[in-house]
């Protein structure tokens, strides 16, 4: 989308494709919207002021006014005023744009609320309710109509592209308020569609050093710190998880270092570890064929990694921020690892390879050991880890484990704002027992029972003291339906909880 503004401005005054209207599950509200449409547009009451349209959270309807400059008009229902949400203006304004879309509108005007809407609102709790709207009004609408179509030559559909936003208000205020609500939102979103863009990208577009020319690029343009580690440096930091993850494909793998902000020094220091695995067929362990083209998806934590450094720079988040990517291709070729083999990892710890198809915790040891150098006052892992996970939580919520239970209660209320819900998983003592190798210091499986679990339990051997967090995102990063404003595919999961949790670093 090119632009998004907020004007002052009537809207039957103001030209639009769409106009949208939120209309809360209210008997009064709707017969003043029914008068009002009568009165501006020429559209009789029945469709309002009757029982078609009621509020509802979810319900829709298109009506087509009677007026020179507005094309369409969208009733987009939000539920009942106490319960509505920033994530009901989300999905109100998301399928209002995807209704828009297909029908061919190129600009989307949102109609200034009624005052009482928000002031009844849990909006009403937050600092600025009105720049929250904004925000969540822009999420809806630039994430809800994100398609992935690099390599369609020609689109399948007559639809056309929303060309701008547009909201509507009444007073000098607000609309300071809500320019800057669209303002952060869609550097938020940007990054978000980096993290959907890279993680839907085939295998043979994004591979190690392809995603490290990405991170190239993406430094220069919001101004981080990158540095590129080949397998020479690899091997001189003794990363043998990451070595031997990558000996079966044939391009080398990666270690990727991201700063934002290194002179914010103790003010605050965040580390954020990414697994990246660009394809992942399970090694000599291989994966059943049915469903494996999604793995070139197994790198969505480092996706989100990247995205995050990237986004949090460009909004001058004034914390020091490490992201670090271990990224390779995990195949099934002549010098591929082996079940029984065993790893020595940068720590000195070493663990027996049962399953090569439990790679990705072999990688992030070594970036988690690495991290630690670093004396973050909090680290945090993001990984398409396991299906246990996807097993216990579904789609709708990331598994969080860790070591800190307040910095956890902090991106728990981050995930509740941003409805990138995390939930926690215990991490008893009891579950070590399940990854105790016989012959070497652990095992990178624990067997059948608690899976998502023990490779949380895995990972923390190698954090030592650091404050730390395990984000497993298997369910809510790869989409087999789209939901809302969630597509099909890679969600682009992370970004906008860890964008949130940053910018109330300093607030905890």
């Amino acid at each position: 989308m090119r632009t998004l503004t907020v004007i002052r401005a009537a809207a039957s005054s103001t030209p639009s494709d769409a106009l949208v209207y939120f209309i809360p599950e209210d008997p009064q509200a709707r017969d003043r919207l029914a008068k009002e449409l009568v009165r501006l547009y020429r559209i009789p009451p029945t469709p309002v002021g009757q029982a078609s349209f009621r509020g509802t959270e979810g319900e829709i309807l298109l009506l087509f006014p009677a007026h020179p400059k507005i094309r369409r008009i969208i009733l987009a229902g939000v539920g009942r005023i106490e319960t509505v949400s920033a994530e009901t203006f989300r999905r109100a304004s998301s399928s209002a744009a995807r209704l828009a879309r297909s029908s061919q509108a190129r600009t989307l005007v949102i109609a200034e609320p009624d005052a009482t809407l928000l002031n009844g609102s849990t909006l009403h709790g937050t600092a600025d309710p009105w720049e929250t709207f904004a925000f969540a009004v822009a999420e809806g609408v630039l994430l809800g109509t994100y398609r992935y179509e690099k390599y369609i030559s020609t689109r399948k559909t007559p639809e056309g592209d929303l060309r701008s936003l547009v909201a509507l208000t009444q007073s000098a205020s607000r609309k300071v308020s809500m320019t800057r609500g669209f303002s952060t939102a869609r550097i938020v979103c940007e990054g978000t569609t980096l993290a959907r863009d890279l993680a839907n990208a085939p295998g043979n577009e994004i591979y190690p050093s392809t995603l490290a020319a990405h991170a190239r690029r993406l430094a220069r343009k919001a101004g981080f710190s990158v540095r590129i580690m080949n397998e020479r440096d690899i091997r001189r930091l003794n990363m043998g998880g990451l070595l031997a993850v990558s000996q079966g494909s044939a391009r080398p793998p990666r270690f990727i270092v991201l700063e934002h902000n290194r002179q914010a020094g103790r003010k605050g220091r965040i580390a954020l570890v990414g697994k990246g695995v660009t394809f992942d067929s399970g090694g000599i362990s291989i994966k059943p064929s049915a469903g494996m083209a999604e793995m070139k998806m197994d790198m969505a934590g480092a996706a989100a990694v990247l995205a995050t450094v990237y986004t949090a720079a460009r909004l001058k988040i004034p914390v020091h921020l490490i992201g670090l990517i271990p990224a390779t291709e995990n195949l099934p070729g002549g010098k591929a690892l082996k079940p029984g083999d065993i790893v020595r990892h940068l720590t000195g710890l070493t663990s027996e390879v049962d399953n090569t198809d439990a790679e990705g915790r072999l990688i992030l040891a070594d970036a988690l050991g690495y991290g630690t150098r670093y004396k973050p006052d909090l680290m945090i892992d993001l990984a398409t880890l396991t299906g246990a996970c996807v097993v216990a939580l579904g789609h709708e919520a990331t598994g969080m484990m860790g070591n800190c239970p307040s910095f956890m209660s902090r991106l728990q209320e981050s995930g509740e704002t941003t409805y990138e819900r995390v939930w926690p998983l215990p991490l008893f003592k009891e579950y070590e027992r399940l990854i105790k190798s016989d012959i070497a210091d652990l095992k990178n499986v624990g067997g059948r029972w608690a899976g998502a679990i023990t490779a949380a339990v895995f990972l923390k051997k190698f954090v030592g003291d650091t404050s730390w967090i395990h984000l497993d995102i298997a369910g809510p990063a790869i989409m087999e339906e789209p939901f809302e404003y969630i597509p099909k595919g890679a969600s682009g999961v992370g970004v906008r909880v860890l964008i949130d949790f940053l910018r109330n670093w300093k607030k905890g």
